[in-house]
């Protein structure tokens, strides 16, 4: 790595309309059964909790991970990549600048269509980020990104 590239993203509609197929039927089914087992009564009840429970977690994930890193809605959502020599620099929904000085790891998933970045940052708080192929306007840059962080695997 030579020199200094910025990869400006996008918001992966299509990546988010696949999450929304995914995590709503998952937490209606766990909702709704829970519900028929809560005001079924009898010894099943006690299964709502945990049902309850799967449903809340997968909207908390599913709700993250589409207005996070698909739609790019929350303020907390990145929407520039920097990746330099010795540090990759991300720029953030609300405007800050973090930049991945230390203990820098990239994991890709086995299809290629998404990967993470994690590291600290200048004040020492440990800061990840998932990245998807959707999010990159042109293909090309993806996969240029992609071979230029496999050093840090």
């Amino acid at each position: 790595m030579s020199k200094s590239q910025t990869y400006i993203l996008v918001p992966d509609k299509k990546g988010a309309t696949w999450d929304l197929v995914m995590y709503v039927p998952t937490v209606v089914a766990l909702a709704s059964i829970g519900l028929k087992l809560w005001y079924g009564g009898g010894a099943n009840q006690s299964w709502a909790y945990l049902l309850f429970f799967g449903a809340s977690f997968f909207f908390i994930a599913g709700a993250n991970r589409v207005l996070s890193t698909r739609l790019m809605i929350l303020p907390s959502a990145p929407t520039e990549l920097s990746v330099s020599k010795n540090a990759i620099s991300v720029k953030i929904k609300r405007g800050d600048q973090i930049e991945l000085v230390k203990d820098l790891k990239y994991f890709s998933d086995y299809a290629g269509k998404s990967f993470a970045l994690t590291g600290m940052d200048l004040s020492g708080k440990k800061r990840q980020f998932v990245f998807h192929r959707g999010q990159f306007p042109v293909e090309s840059e993806y996969s240029e990104l992609r071979s230029r962080l496999s050093v840090y695997k």
